[in-house]
């Protein structure tokens, strides 16, 4: 027997064609593709506004591949992280982040990760494979599932800063962001969505170039090549300078916010004098700023967490030179969902 379509991999246009093949209406196609991204179903049978005979017919020449969850940890402080199942039996991390007046969900955008970043769990790991636009999909409809029980509310964010480097799955989490954000899906706006990325220039370009609308944040984590070559090898092909270009470019084309996230390591990246070339980084962008983010500890690397008088003086003097910077108070440390630390531990 020929194998099966991943329906959810189909363009409504392709959905169309293909049941029409079978000798159904366009109609009953835009019904079954509501069916998958607007009410998220799980399985053919949910679809009950559509016959018993098609939805037979669906189950002969389709599957539908939902990620489920196989570990949920709720942290001390609300935090719930999530080791979710694909259906190939991988793994992958998604974290609920609570506050007063958000619920903030964190996903992944591979199986593993291919940057080796020296201070993040995720990059010990072997990047299996990338996410399907449906695996992310539906880690953001899981983890709102758990903000309405857990919280009483919806999801307000979403931050692409989980597994993996999403610019190197760049056309998959592009359609899931729209599948996410379309009136025809779970109409979730784009100003609300954060995409986290290493420095890859040619493809933050890229998301110039396609007039995207969501947030941009780079993890910088150092503000000169030496040191950043030494914690972020994808620096020896994306150096600062390069870096600093792609941005400039990327803001001639899109007004979403763009963001620095930087990890204060103890002696590695906190004196002032790395405090005066982040200011000299930003001074060439429009309307950055930076979240300063304390160090979580793994059991792979050997750094540690500057101390907070440190951590004050370098906010200080970033501030002092019209830098906007925020500490970003790490959540779930105690179930490692912090910044960092998804590692897939709950095999």
């Amino acid at each position: 027997m020929p194998s099966k379509t991943d329906i959810r991999t189909l363009s409504k246009e392709a959905l169309i064609a293909q049941l029409e093949q079978l000798g159904e209406k366009p109609f009953r196609a835009k019904q079954v593709y509501e069916w998958l991204w607007k009410k998220s179903a799980t399985n053919f049978d949910e679809m009950t506004n559509l016959s018993k005979e098609l939805r037979e017919k669906l189950k002969l020449h389709f599957e539908l591949l939902p990620i489920t969850a196989y570990k949920v940890q709720k942290s001390n402080d609300g935090t719930i992280k999530s080791a979710f199942q694909l259906h190939d039996k991988h793994l992958i991390e998604g974290v609920l982040i609570p506050t007063e007046d958000r619920a903030t969900a964190c996903v992944s955008s591979q199986v593993g990760c291919s940057l080796t970043c020296s201070f993040c769990a995720t990059g010990f790991l072997k990047r299996e494979r990338n996410l399907t636009a449906a695996e992310i999909y539906d880690q953001v409809v899981l983890i709102n599932q758990q903000a309405q029980e857990s919280l009483g509310r919806n999801l307000s964010n979403i931050v692409f800063m989980g597994m993996g480097e999403p610019m190197l799955n760049y056309s998959n989490v592009l359609d899931a962001i729209e599948k996410i954000t379309s009136e025809e899906g779970l109409n979730m706006s784009a100003k609300r969505i954060t995409v986290s990325t290493a420095g890859i220039a040619k493809m933050i370009k890229k998301l110039g170039d396609d007039g995207v609308k969501f947030n941009l944040a780079v993890s910088l984590h150092a503000a000169d090549d030496e040191k950043r070559n030494t914690i972020m090898p994808i620096n020896e092909h994306n150096n600062i300078e390069v870096l600093i270009e792609a941005l400039q470019y990327f803001q001639s084309k899109c007004k979403g916010e763009l963001t620095f996230e930087y990890i204060l390591l103890d002696g590695v990246n906190d004196t002032i004098e790395d405090a005066k070339k982040l200011i000299a980084i930003c001074r060439q962008l429009d309307n950055v700023k930076v979240n300063v983010i304390e160090y979580n500890k793994i059991e792979q690397a050997d750094f540690h967490k500057s101390t907070i008088d440190t951590r004050d003086k370098f906010i200080d003097y970033l501030s002092k030179y019209k830098v906007i910077a925020n500490v970003r108070k790490s959540r779930g440390k105690d179930i490692d969902a912090a910044c960092g630390q998804l590692a897939n531990k709950s095999k």
